[in-house]
């Protein structure tokens, strides 16, 4: 294989981590007993029984991203690839520090709990991690701006701006709107990092 197959390959994982993730998630989401989308974060679905699903989803999206952040540090080097790998790490973390019980999910759980050091350290992680995928996508947004890609300059800044309003809401404590609005934000960083694994993929060919 050689060197360019090779980051081929690894950009690959790049837009496999946001599929897998989002259809573990939406699967639990939408099967699970007493889960809410417009109430609940996916970090809820580490709780209860089958809470090893999600933990192990955290986990291995964690690894594919970090795969696809060494395949982008290849193929373009710089910032963001330290940046995406920084986001990486964060899903690995925040499957090995699990979020709490918290507004009634599972079943039974009071709709306020106290914080425990791992629901803590999930949060704190998590939000590190967030800020690094912004920043991810702002540096690439400067650098395809640089080189003439101003679709993919805009996609990458939109992208940046809308997650980082999100998180900004839903760390604020709201739920219904706020809570939707994050999922869709989590759904266009997945779709963009596909998209820049796509373009530097496409490059290399």
């Amino acid at each position: 294989m050689t060197p360019d197959q090779t980051t081929r390959s690894l950009l690959g994982y790049g837009v496999l981590a946001g599929a897998f993730y989002v259809t573990v998630s939406l699967a639990q989401a939408l099967t699970r007993d007493g889960f809410r989308l417009d109430e609940h974060a996916w970090s809820l679905l580490q709780n209860g029984s089958l809470g090893w699903i999600q933990i192990t989803n955290f986990i291995l999206t964690g690894l594919m991203t970090a795969v696809a952040a060494f395949g982008l540090r290849r193929a373009v080097g710089g910032w963001a690839p330290r940046l995406l790998l920084g986001y990486a790490l964060s899903l690995i973390a925040a499957g090995i520090f699990t979020a709490d019980p918290a507004q009634g999910f599972p079943a039974g759980t009071p709709e306020t709990t106290t914080v425990s050091w791992h629901g803590l350290l999930h949060f704190m992680l998590g939000g590190i991690g967030f800020l690094c995928l912004i920043a991810a996508c702002l540096v690439l947004g400067s650098r395809f701006a640089r080189e003439g890609h101003t679709g993919l300059a805009w996609f990458s800044r939109v992208t940046g701006v809308v997650f980082l309003a999100a998180f900004a809401g839903i760390a604020s404590g709201s739920h219904g709107p706020t809570t939707l609005a994050f999922v869709a934000a989590v759904l266009l960083a997945w779709t963009w990092l596909a998209t820049v694994s796509v373009h530097y993929y496409r490059a290399l060919a």
